[in-house]
């Protein structure tokens, strides 16, 4: 799809002249009628002559002045009168209805306007945005010169295409060094053999991973990448802790056959490592079935990676024990028979660590319930960070884009060269901005819509009142500022600007979702128009005593005033005058009327041919109330009457306008929030806070509502909506499916160990996470979002993985009768290798996307959520043992 922003069609304009029809006795309607047929041509038949079908055509178009021109009206005093003698034609571009420049910083530092034409583009949907984008440049090139003048210059001013590929590329390469840095991580802390295996488990999982994306029918984009490298993480969980186990069972073997033990040690780890698999697919999968607008834009996080956790264990239990035998093996059937049994009993360097830390935990009952008392406590206090606001709750963080608008609304009335003068004025202020490439002016009109624009319909704006900046940045990579910062210094500096009482100036950013009709909206319902309006009026009151909410709206501003024709009936009748002719013909001497089209080119789209004054002539005065009208029911010459004879005109205020929200009348006050808080929960807050305040006399404050119209519209009432609306339907929704996440992690462990207790120990360090999510979110100044959910959900099933490989090797050395103690501390030095590198792996995975300002939040999650409940469920688990099933018998040094 393409459309044009800008510029002017060609247009044959016929612009009459009130006084001289008056004086020649010809009304407009006689005018606009002759105009009508004599520019029509149609095919009416045909004649078959001579055994042939002749098809008949009549009449022709119109072509130009001459012809327009020379089209008899009428006679006086016995001399013909034609068009030209009436009105005026111009051949030429249309009068625009507005005004666009681009405005670039010339040598001296001004801005320097051009006049704009904006024409854009938008992909199909399944279409490729990169290489429609690079189809569209390379069309450019062949037209440049040859349909586009060489005096024309032509700047790409907005490319999501390429924005598209850097982001891909930057993805691509995160991806690559993730792959790297794991690999890197095993072959330091197993051997290099052990990482040339995870280096090939990993692309071959990614593959299969992709080729999966393909049948279900996501795309490559932004967020499926974000999905591989979140993946890349737990995808080598599985052949890590088959690798590992493979590589001590081998190291203790004695004289056993290399495959046999093999064989031996992925079957020990088969169970737990498919349950474990299977939970971290139920902890992710719910996601799937977040509702609104959050659902479709996040659903290729748990598709591909719950996608990726299957493949890997597919590739776990099937290639990597091979590749493992072909490449180490050699290496394991050399080694000495001292070597045998090396670093089985204790877990190795990483085994004594933990030995060193767990061994004083697990001494007594009261020493574990203090320590389990404390890990309690440390994780409610974290969260007390949330009531203090030191982690906001918001729904998606800002973006960095390469572009912000500044929208502009002045009173009804406004003329088109007044909000122009306003528009250079604001980018007047703009000059200075260091990160400004270029900033285009749009009048009248505005700019094509983008992300933000998809609800707030913001193509519809095309009063003269209304206009908007579309300001260009330098690349990310070219500027020490994020876009949400120079926002904020937008803002500052349009602070002082000089604006008419009643406009609007709002500095809107380009979301990264969801895009709305504002961040802070507030709906007022109430049983009629006053009762709404005066509440409405009270509430953005409310709104302007909390002074991080900026950007105020409202959907009642003072309407201005209009100007109404009215017949009067009695000098009608007395005239003789048709009403209809009376309507026609101040239709068209005031909003013009269309009388065709003309074929004079080859061109796309034909001509228009319209009759309208021109501008200059449009305000009303004696030459608009001289026009003629047709009097005593005929078109006779002579028997005309002004226009002014019939009609009285008066101003009036103009009506406000009426809004419905799904069918029910509402009036509005929307916000942006900037300043302390930027998410919109505080802002409600605030502004309840100052409603609480007002005198809202006997009725009483309105009734505040925060999902859902009220049922009972006879008392006003007040329902935030905006990114509220969304954030309360994907908390709520991913709060369900976090629910439906530890039931279903909670039924898998029963099924593996038979036990309805058990799976609770097991499920104990998912609150564990929290304590480093909130830190991690504190520590980087980070609002807590959904993507920040997505990793405390997903973190449920990988930190209930570490358990079940843990809760499964105690089970274990508790059947073959080893003492609780022993079989705790032996069972935490084995796994704690395992269960280290994984974390360590997911957390190295997930590091590489700190500084993206959309998924922060979730690599944050990951990051420090790991970090907090893979230390202390290793501590944590054996505590519970030690504190519900103490045996009382002691430790052995070996252990």
């Amino acid at each position: 799809m393409s459309y044009i922003v800008g510029g002017s069609a060609n247009q044959i304009r016929v612009e009459p002249d009130p006084e001289r029809l008056a004086l020649y006795g010809i009304t407009l309607n006689q005018f606009v009628d002759k105009l009508a047929n004599a520019n029509r041509s149609f095919v009416v038949g045909a004649f078959r002559q001579l055994n042939r079908s002749v098809p008949v055509v009549v009449g022709q178009t119109l072509q130009g002045v001459p012809d327009v021109g020379l089209l008899l009206l009428t006679s006086r005093d016995g001399r013909p009168v034609y068009v030209k003698d009436v009105a005026t034609i111009v051949v030429g571009a249309a009068e625009p209805g507005h005004r666009t420049w681009t405005l670039a910083r010339g040598a001296s530092g001004e801005l320097e306007p051009r006049p704009m034409v904006t024409l854009a583009f938008a992909k199909r949907s399944g279409a490729n945005a990169v290489i429609v984008a690079d189809e569209i440049l390379a069309r450019l090139k062949t037209v440049q010169g040859a349909l586009v003048p060489d005096d024309v210059t032509v700047t790409v001013s907005r490319n999501y295409g390429e924005t598209a590929t850097e982001k891909a590329d930057e993805l691509l390469f995160h991806l690559a060094l993730a792959t790297v840095s794991i690999v890197l991580l095993i072959a330091l802390t197993v051997g290099w053999r052990e990482g040339v295996v995870v280096l090939v488990v990993i692309p071959t999982t990614i593959l299969l991973t992709l080729f999966a994306s393909w049948l279900m029918g996501y795309t490559i984009n932004r967020v499926s990448l974000f999905a591989l490298i979140f993946s890349i993480g737990i995808l080598v969980d599985d052949a890590i802790v088959v690798v590992e186990n493979i590589v001590r069972h081998w190291q203790a073997r004695g004289g056993a056959d290399l495959k046999t033990t093999a064989i031996e040690a992925v079957a020990e780890v088969g169970n737990p490592t498919i349950v474990a698999t299977l939970t971290i697919i139920v902890a992710l999968l719910p996601m799937m079935f977040v509702s609104g607008l959050m659902g479709p834009y996040m659903s290729p996080i748990p598709a591909n990676a719950s996608m990726a956790m299957i493949f890997s264990f597919f590739v776990a239990v099937v290639i990597t024990p091979w590749l493992l035998y072909r490449v180490a093996g050699r290496h394991f059937a050399k080694a000495p028979p001292a070597a045998a049994g090396a670093g089985h009993g204790d877990g190795g360097r990483l085994g004594r660590l933990y030995l060193r830390v767990a061994r004083p935990l697990l001494t007594g009952r009261r020493r574990a319930g203090r320590f389990l008392l404390g890990v309690g406590v440390a994780t409610l206090a974290v969260c007390v960070l949330f009531f203090t606001r030191d982690v906001a709750v918001k729904l998606l963080p800002f973006d960095n884009k390469s572009e912000l608008q500044v929208v502009v609304d002045l009173p009804q009335g406004t003329t088109l060269e007044e909000t122009d003068r306003f528009l250079m004025a604001a980018a007047g202020r703009l000059k200075d901005l260091p990160e400004m490439t270029s900033i285009q002016v749009h009048a009248g009109t505005a700019a094509p819509f983008n992300f933000n624009g998809l609800v707030r319909h913001s193509y519809l704006r095309v009063s003269p009142q209304q206009g908007d900046l579309q300001i260009n940045l330098r690349p990310k990579g070219e500027r020490s500022r994020a876009s949400h910062a120079i926002a904020l210094d937008v803002r500052q500096r349009l602070q002082g600007l000089e604006r008419p009482a009643g406009s609007v100036v709002k500095v809107v950013e380009v979301p990264p979702g969801p895009p709305v009709l504002a961040t802070l909206l507030a709906e007022i319902y109430g049983p009629d128009e006053k009762t709404r309006r005066e509440t409405a009026m009270k509430v953005r009151e409310a709104f302007e005593k909390v002074p991080f909410v900026v950007d105020l709206d409202d959907t009642f501003r003072p309407p201005g005033e209009r100007l109404r024709f009215s017949i009067n009936q009695e000098n009608l009748e007395f005239y003789g005058v048709e009403e209809q002719a009376v309507y026609d013909t101040i239709a068209a001497i005031i909003g013009g009327v269309k009388v065709g089209y003309s074929q004079r080119s080859h061109n796309a789209k034909p001509i228009e041919i319209v009759v309208k004054l021109p501008r200059s002539a449009e305000w009303l005065g004696e030459r608009i109330l001289s026009t003629p009208l047709p009097a005593g029911g005929t078109r006779r010459q002579g028997a005309n009457v002004e226009l002014g004879d019939v009609v009285t005109v008066k101003r009036e205020p103009a009506s406000y306008t009426l809004f419905r929200r799904d069918g029910r009348f509402a009036e509005m006050v929307q916000a942006e929030v900037a300043g302390r808080f930027e998410a919109p929960i505080y802002g409600m807050l605030a502004v309840e806070g100052e409603i609480a305040k007002l005198d809202w006399g006997k009725a009483g404050p309105p009734k505040i509502l925060y999902h859902g119209q009220p049922a009972d519209e006879s008392k006003p009432a007040l329902l935030w909506d905006g990114e509220w609306e969304v954030t309360y339907v994907t908390f709520r929704d991913m709060g369900a499916a976090f629910g439906v996440a530890i039931l279903g992690i909670y039924l898998l462990v029963v099924a593996q160990f038979g036990s309805y207790r058990l799976p609770l120990v097991i499920l104990t360090p998912v609150p564990l996470t929290l304590i480093g999510i909130v830190l991690g979110h504190w520590m980087f100044g980070a609002p807590f979002t959904a993507t920040s959910m997505i990793g405390f959900i997903a973190l449920a099933g990988i930190i209930v993985r570490n358990s079940i490989l843990l809760v499964d090797f105690i089970q274990h050395r508790r059947a073959e009768g080893a003492a609780l103690r022993d079989a705790l501390l032996e069972a935490g030095a084995i796994r704690f290798k395992p269960i280290f590198l994984t974390a360590a792996a997911a957390m190295i995975g997930a590091a590489f996307i700190l500084t993206d300002p959309i998924f922060q939040g979730l690599a944050i999650s990951m990051v420090f959520g790991l970090a907090s409940s893979t230390a202390l469920t290793v501590l944590v688990i054996p505590a519970i043992y030690v504190w519900l099933r103490d045996d009382g018998q002691p430790a052995h040094a070996s252990s």
